[in-house]
């Protein structure tokens, strides 16, 4: 089951990259700094759910007099609170992406942007 939600994640990310060519932004520096960072959620979220799993949902925590309190498993809050840091990366790549549809020609940005939208500069890799 981990095989096929790893081809499926693939794909999308294909699905995203295919995007990002379409609209000419594959080798701006914020669309490749933000898709690898939701790249890194995935993987994230993949070992969260690998962990929930086998896991219980509830756990328990002593105190103080040897009184147990019960809660959420850890997990469970650092799964959640990935997910919706994804959707955020991803709602981002979205404006990325739509952000650079039917802009003008490379040569009405001016220098930075050039750069910044991984421009043909390549005196600088050492960066």
């Amino acid at each position: 089951m981990a095989t096929k939600r790893a081809v499926n994640l693939k794909k999308q990310a294909k699905e995203i990259l295919k995007l990002a060519e379409e609209s000419g932004v594959q080798t701006n520096y914020f669309f490749l700094t933000t898709f690898e960072r939701y790249q890194t959620q995935i993987a994230i979220l993949d070992d969260l759910k690998k962990r929930i799993e086998t896991s219980e949902t509830l756990v328990t925590k002593e105190y103080v007099k040897g009184r147990e309190n019960v809660y959420t498993n850890p997990a469970i809050t650092e799964f959640n609170r990935t997910t919706d840091s994804a959707n955020k990366t991803v709602a981002t790549l979205i404006k990325i992406i739509k952000g650079f549809k039917g802009e003008g020609e490379k040569a009405d940005l001016d220098p930075l942007m050039e750069v910044i939208n991984g421009g043909e500069d390549d005196e600088e890799e050492g960066l």
